[in-house]
């Protein structure tokens, strides 16, 4: 993590909880200064930034919310602004330990400026800059200035930082209610113009209410200015538990709320009053399919109240892998700009696979160059698609390319299947996020998601590498060939670019569509990825009735049914189910001749398993 990161429009970024709930859990009661912490129990606050970066934490704040000079006097504690500050940042640059930024934490002084108070703003900036001199000898990477109530005082917090370090980069956060509004009544609108103009790089909202409301703020935020937006809500609003404030919004709830926030236009999300390391690792897992952190793969979170353990430290370095020509058939074909054709074969709901096998040889005879095995397509339990493979491979002859999907396995159990895999000789994989349980039979069924289709991606390439995700050597290299999904209908087609283009990062060699109905959709999604994309495979599923169009066109994620090919299939449909079959080969055929000049080879679904649909389709 950098600061150039930190300040890039399109990059999300992740920041801590709260560290005032996390030391009253450890028994520091509301009566003492928490801002002394760092230099009276510089271990325990140093414990909670570890737990923190462990879960995920791109940044880190010092503990110093109040170590201001108008605050610390009621401690008595004055005139050791500046030794406060420094050591906090200290503690928290000695946690972060170069996997995380440390970010200054500054909160409003506690008292009204003039003309409402005798409090003049010449005064708050003097008693900003004090601290904030501290933070920055402490060797803070960037200031915050969070849960701030009235405008004019953030003013001249944001004017004390920028004559301490002009180029140091300030997050600005006001905090509002239930209402949509501050404290002193600011909209939405007058808090990201007020603070714009002021000169902060990042602005936004915390603390005060829980994700619901800052969403709501956020949205109306977004389109009213170029910078970067922040959003840093409660673990929901506090309720009162036999004396006590607890936050009851659970870690999976924020997870959920971070990704809405990231959709609504926020690009650094966190919490803050009654948010855990529990709750920040749940907000990272959940936005990681918007925004993968490769470089966070091999990071391991255990819980706060147990053992951390980082991402151990590369001990040999990466070999050169298997050119992609010499890794199997179907990538040689592919490196030679060869057209190549495959068949999806759905694996058997139970143990007997003599059909599927008698079905696959007929595809070798007829020369199809792959069989691809889905991995519990829509959430089906059917025979795994790694044990289906190599059934097929050994017994029949023919490569495959086997689906792989993230979201039955946690990271332990992929890396043990794909060790096996390329033990056994497969090497064609094509990496699926997976549908998720509640499409299918066992809607209670949990999904695992440790890593999405981007980062077991860059997993699969390391072990290609020869490197597992910690960077220890595993010897022989893997030599698997490595594709991903693509749909280029996607409703959201921005973010299916985006999402493409970090695969392709992430290390992706081909690439396989969803069913394409619609050749002009898949010209302008190859337009906008360029010359430059990877061989493109794309998918035809050959209709049998108009039952069959509708069911794919409304009920099947990624797919879409054009209204006249629908149509066309209900013309067919009337006149007899041989009619519709004949018209859904000859929709296929049409879709197959039009597209062929402008990817590399095609994968034919075999609906209902009737793999002559498919071999009509190729013309046999």
């Amino acid at each position: 993590m950098n600061v150039e990161r930190l300040l890039d429009p399109k990059s999300i970024v992740v920041f801590d909880g709260a560290m005032g709930t996390m030391l009253y859990s450890k028994g520091v009661f509301i009566n003492q200064c928490y801002d002394e912490l760092a230099l009276r129990a510089p271990d325990l606050v140093r414990d909670i930034h570890k737990q923190y970066v462990a879960a995920g934490a791109d940044v880190i704040e010092t503990n110093s919310f109040g170590a201001n000079r108008v605050k610390l006097t009621q401690y008595g504690l004055q005139e050791q602004v500046r030794e406060l500050n420094r050591a906090a940042a200290r503690v928290a640059r000695e946690a972060a330990a170069d996997r995380a930024l440390v970010a200054g934490a500054v909160g409003p002084l506690g008292v009204r400026l003039e003309p409402y108070g005798p409090t003049s703003k010449d005064e708050a900036c003097a008693f900003f800059r004090e601290q904030m001199e501290g933070l920055l000898d402490g060797g803070v990477d960037l200031f915050i200035l969070e849960t701030f109530a009235d405008l004019e005082e953030i003013e001249q917090a944001i004017r004390a930082a920028r004559s301490v370090s002009p180029t140091t980069p300030v997050i600005a956060q006001m905090t509002i209610g239930a209402d949509c509004r501050t404290p002193y009544g600011a909209t939405p609108d007058d808090v990201v113009r007020a603070l714009d103009a002021w000169g902060a790089d990042i602005v936004g909202l915390n603390c005060s209410v829980g994700p619901q409301t800052i969403l709501e703020c956020i949205e109306k935020m977004a389109p009213a200015t170029r910078k970067k937006l922040s959003a840093q809500p409660n673990a929901g609003m506090p309720r009162d538990v036999g004396g006590r404030s607890m936050y009851m919004a659970s870690p999976e709830y924020m997870a959920t709320y971070a990704r809405h926030l990231v959709q609504a236009g926020a690009k650094i999300v966190g919490g803050c009053c009654g948010t855990t390391p529990d709750h920040i690792h749940a907000m990272v897992e959940g936005i990681r399919p918007l925004a993968p952190r490769l470089e966070n793969l091999a990071a391991t979170y255990v819980g706060p109240d147990r053992r951390q353990t980082a991402p151990a430290a590369p001990t040999q370095h990466p070999v050169p892998a298997i050119p992609f020509a010499e890794r199997s058939r179907w990538a040689g074909k592919l490196a030679r700009k060869q057209f190549v054709t495959s068949v999806e074969i759905v694996p058997p709901r139970g143990v007997d696979a003599t059909r599927m096998l008698a079905d696959v040889a007929r595809l070798k005879t007829a020369g199809v160059d792959a069989v691809n095995v889905p991995d519990g397509p829509r959430a089906q339990s059917r025979m795994g698609a790694l044990m289906t493979s190599v059934l097929i491979e050994q017994q029949v002859g023919i490569e495959t390319v086997t689906h792989y999907a993230c979201r039955d396995r946690n990271l332990l159990g992929m890396l043990s299947d794909l060790l096996g895999a390329s033990a056994v000789g497969l090497r064609n994989l094509l990496v699926i996020t997976g549908d998720p349980p509640k499409m299918g039979p066992y809607p209670d069924a949990t999904a695992v998601f440790d890593v999405d289709s981007i980062g077991l991606t860059n997993l699969i390439r390391h072990l290609n590498e020869g490197m597992d995700p910690g960077g220890n050597a595993i010897g022989e290299p893997t030599r698997f060939a490595i594709g991903v999904g693509v749909n280029p209908v996607a409703i959201d087609l921005q973010q299916e670019l985006r999402r493409f283009e970090w695969k392709v990062d992430a290390g992706a060699e081909f690439a396989i569509t969803q069913p394409v109905f619609d050749a002009a959709q898949l010209e302008k999604f190859l337009e906008r990825v360029g010359a430059s994309h990877i061989p493109i495979v794309a998918g035809i599923w050959p209709l049998v009735s108009v039952r069959n169009a509708e069911f794919l066109a409304n009920e099947v994620p990624g797919v879409s049914v054009p209204d006249e090919i629908i149509a066309r299939m209900r013309r067919a449909n009337e006149r007899s189910k041989e009619h519709a079959v004949a018209e859904g080969i000859a929709i296929a055929r049409e879709m197959l001749d039009r597209i062929r000049p402008i990817v590399q080879g095609v994968q034919v679904s075999a609906p209902f398993g009737k793999v002559e649909l498919a071999l009509d389709v190729f013309g046999r």
